[in-house]
């Protein structure tokens, strides 16, 4: 089964926090996840949140997210914790880009093959800066099968890396939303469900963020 190659041991996750967080300091943390999850909209969440201001545009065209964007010096605070840090969204993972994919949203052939070199090249980006990350939010869109490649590939790389990461999964706002499924498909990590757009279950988000320290 795929499912032994991502294994977790759920207990570490807040002594690897912990352990982290001591010993670094322009604490990075990355929004990863496939193409038109809602990391940007997550990400936006919790910019307005903290600081007030939106990081970037969310849109439904897929990758419309093709560079590392930074937000520099987030301030979390809650139940008497603070948590300092950089948040970075990042473009979708995909381990397929199709020009035809931005045509059908009303792009031009020209703009559209410009677009998916740029895709490919964030996608790239994105995982070199996987190194670099303290803890990494994976974003799942909770409508769709959770059991992905994309899903799958990141998760192992985060554990092969010993990264410390919740799986936030992201939409509970709509009907055909499933957290439970995501639960059952991958036991023993750290997942939440939250509808980054209308804000909800963000608190519990942000205390499991803060957990570690």
């Amino acid at each position: 089964m795929v499912l032994r190659h991502i294994r977790k041991v759920k207990n570490s996750f807040s002594s690897l926090v912990m352990s982290i967080f001591r010993k670094r300091k322009n604490l990075k943390i990355g929004l990863y996840g496939p193409v038109n999850s809602g990391k940007t909209t997550l990400a936006n969440k919790i910019c307005m949140d903290w600081l007030g201001e939106e990081l970037g545009v969310a849109s439904v065209v897929p990758h419309e997210t093709r560079e590392i964007q930074i937000k520099e010096k987030v301030t979390m605070k809650l139940d008497g914790k603070s948590l300092a840090f950089n948040l970075v969204d990042t473009p979708g993972i995909a381990t397929r880009i199709d020009f035809e994919d931005f045509i059908k949203h009303g792009i031009s052939e020209e703009d559209a093959k410009q677009r998916a070199k740029e895709a490919t090249r964030g996608v790239i980006e994105s995982i070199k800066w996987l190194n670099d990350m303290d803890m990494v939010l994976v974003v799942m869109d909770s409508t769709r099968n959770p059991m992905s490649q994309v899903n799958i590939t990141i998760l192992g790389n985060l554990d092969a890396r010993k990264i410390p990461f919740i799986i936030v999964s992201n939409k509970i706002d709509l009907k055909k939303s499933d957290t439970t499924k995501i639960r059952n498909s991958f036991p023993g990590y750290d997942v939440i469900g939250v509808s980054a757009r209308n804000g909800d279950m963000m608190k519990e988000l942000y205390r499991m963020m803060l957990n570690g320290l």
